[in-house]
């Protein structure tokens, strides 16, 4: 089903209210609207909305809409039409909003450039052209920042490889900057080196990352996608440290 945009007048600027317990009308529509998602598709959650008798339907990570008797499916996104306010994204962003200070850091490569005051979480694969042009364009033009990198291997078999190789070199920052920027690979890691390579990719999975590059901020806030030097400024503007 495309996607449209569904712009509904709100007589207030009211956000969703999704706590509590679901209650039998959400439990019900839970058990029709399920079968109707595809295989495999898991509905998480159903909450009711303040408006227009719209309830929001949440699975993997991902918001669709129903009506109380599950009739309807909108496939979509709800705007305040005084405002032009995406409700519907905010409620994602809310929904997919992590807990930064629970990351393994530990099986992340560190990067600190300045006063490293400005945090970062970075989901990349070696083998992502756009999570290189991040590297190039982007981090180079920002200071004061701290960048852990999860080397995130869902794009190339040879992923993994080239994450080990980085991982278990004597300098993993330079290793990595080395093939990210400079296109330099790292000599080959010995056999017995362990890495986190698969803890990362269940990690990546369980925070529902698809794509690289992902950055998550302090906030638990993510970005999908490389942003520019100005757009991350901007992004850090609205966080508070």
């Amino acid at each position: 089903m495309k996607k449209s945009k569904i712009a509904l007048l709100l007589l207030s600027g009211l956000m969703m209210s999704c706590v509590g317990a679901e209650t039998p009308v959400e439990s019900n529509i839970k058990k029709l609207i399920e079968p109707h998602l595809g295989e495999g598709a898991k509905v998480e959650s159903v909450k009711e909305t303040p408006y227009a008798g719209l309830y929001e339907v949440r699975t993997g990570g991902d918001i669709i809409y129903t009506d109380k008797a599950a009739q309807y499916l909108i496939v979509g996104h709800i705007f305040n039409a005084k405002t032009s306010q995406d409700l519907t994204k905010d409620r994602i962003d809310e929904i997919n909003r992590v807990k930064f200070s629970d990351l393994p850091f530990e099986s992340a490569v560190k990067l600190v450039k300045g006063d490293g005051k400005r945090v970062i979480a970075v989901f990349e694969d070696p083998n992502c052209g756009y999570c290189k042009r991040f590297r190039k364009d982007t981090l180079k033009d920002v200071d004061n920042i701290t960048v852990y990198t999860f080397m995130y291997n869902i794009l190339s078999d040879d992923s993994s490889v080239k994450s080990k190789n980085i991982w278990c070199s004597a300098d993993r920052n330079k290793a990595w900057d080395d093939w990210m920027v400079n296109g330099k690979a790292a000599p080959a890691a010995p056999v017995a080196c362990a890495t986190p390579n698969d803890k990362v990719l269940a990690l990546g999975r369980k925070l529902r990352v698809n794509g690289t590059p992902a950055i998550f901020f302090a906030d638990g806030s993510r970005v999908p996608g490389a942003i520019d030097a100005k757009a991350l400024e901007a992004k850090f503007a609205t966080i508070k440290q």
